[in-house]
């Protein structure tokens, strides 16, 4: 493993946290003698104005980006950051966690690890969407987690017609189908019935939402196949959501077309971290 010794800071600073653990952080990363860069506006918060970097210029600048935040964060991130393929280390300044690898309180672990190279790299699948519209892309992105079609309001539904390769696969009413890949199984799919797989394998899911109908269940595909959704309603209330995040509206006879990302997240991972007992620590209850 390569030491990574150019260290980058993107930080959520709506997070209370996010500027003090940020200043420890550089303070700490510089005292071992590693090159810090930090976005423009965290670098300009904290009084580093020196050490400023734009978007587009901090994964070129840096061998490894340290994002602060929590999953929302470092999934907006593997977003943004994705065609740079640089290695991201969640440090959670957030609620759950669950996709972060560290905490505010070891930052001398994660300081004395990553210059260290004492890590592991794990490559994470990303989905690509794309709304096709009287023959035309009108909106498309990528996502880490999943793509999510469905209707707004409480008491309205929604038709899929759902497509595997072009191949019909089944139709129903309902709020709508979840697209997730293995990182999103432990998200939204989940809590929708969905199974849980472990991150590194190279599939799609296909998980209803609340289904009217008797037999509606997910389903594991490849990820190197194509899914095709056709979505129809008696009203407007419909849209697509990406990692929870990115939204765009729907319209009656729409296709969301759902395949793996040219794009792929690399997250940094202590070594002695299994994934189902992370899973047990983070979701398991009491």
């Amino acid at each position: 493993m390569a030491h990574a010794r150019t260290i980058g800071i993107f930080a959520n600073r709506t997070k209370p946290y996010a500027l003090a653990v940020t200043d420890k952080l550089v303070e700490m990363l510089m005292r071992h003698d590693a090159s810090v860069f930090v976005d423009a506006e965290t670098a300009e918060a904290i009084d580093r104005p020196e050490l400023a970097q734009s978007l587009d210029e901090l994964p070129t600048a840096s061998d490894l980006l340290c994002i602060l935040g929590g999953d929302g964060t470092l999934l907006g991130a593997a977003r943004r950051f994705a065609a740079h393929d640089i290695p991201l280390l969640g440090i959670n300044i957030g609620h759950l966690g669950f996709l972060t690898e560290a905490e505010p309180q070891d930052l001398d672990v994660v300081v004395s690890r990553v210059l260290a190279g004492d890590y592991h790299l794990e490559r994470r699948m990303m989905i690509h969407t794309c709304v096709m519209r009287q023959g035309k892309c009108v909106h498309q992105t990528i996502g880490l987690n999943d793509a999510g079609i469905g209707k707004g309001s409480f008491a309205r539904m929604i038709s899929v017609s759902i497509y595997v390769d072009d191949e019909f696969y089944d139709e129903f009413t309902g709020d709508g189908l979840i697209v997730s890949t293995p990182t999103g199984s432990t998200a939204y799919s989940l809590s929708c019935g969905g199974p849980i797989v472990v991150p590194h394998m190279d599939l799609m899911i296909l998980t209803p939402i609340c289904a009217h109908k008797l037999v509606a269940r997910p389903c594991v595909i490849s990820g190197e196949q194509k899914v095709r959704v056709v979505v129809s309603a008696t009203h407007r209330d419909l849209g697509l959501t990406v990692d929870g995040q990115v939204g765009f509206a729907l319209q009656s006879g729409d296709e969301v077309i759902v395949e793996r990302a040219n794009y792929y997240t690399t997250l940094v991972r202590w070594n002695e971290k299994a994934f189902f007992t992370i899973l047990q620590n983070k979701l398991g209850g009491d």
